[in-house]
């Protein structure tokens, strides 16, 4: 299976330690599905934190989330609503 879908970064400070964290952990939970996160041009594997945090991904930037294997569809969906709720910061 696969599954794709390209988010905006709503959150002001962008993709620093604590959100691209959320996405690891989330993404860690997928034993079975392959992440790949791209934004500007860059693609990472979406597993690591500090792979993410190399994307240098701010606000109003797109997050482009590609997952294959078992469940990728859910995983897609939940790391976009993840992205979608500014990653639940509060400003």
């Amino acid at each position: 299976m696969h599954a794709e879908r390209t988010v905006r970064i709503v959150n002001p400070e962008g993709l620093h330690a604590r959100p691209c964290h959320a996405l690891a952990s989330m993404a860690n939970e997928y034993r079975a599905c392959e992440l790949r996160v791209s934004c500007n041009g860059i693609e990472v594997d979406g597993r690591g934190i500090m792979t993410l945090m190399t994307l240098g991904a701010v606000q109003g930037d797109l997050l482009h989330l590609s997952a294959r294997g078992e469940r990728a569809a859910d995983l897609v969906d939940r790391l976009a609503a993840l992205v979608e709720s500014g990653f639940e910061e509060r400003s």
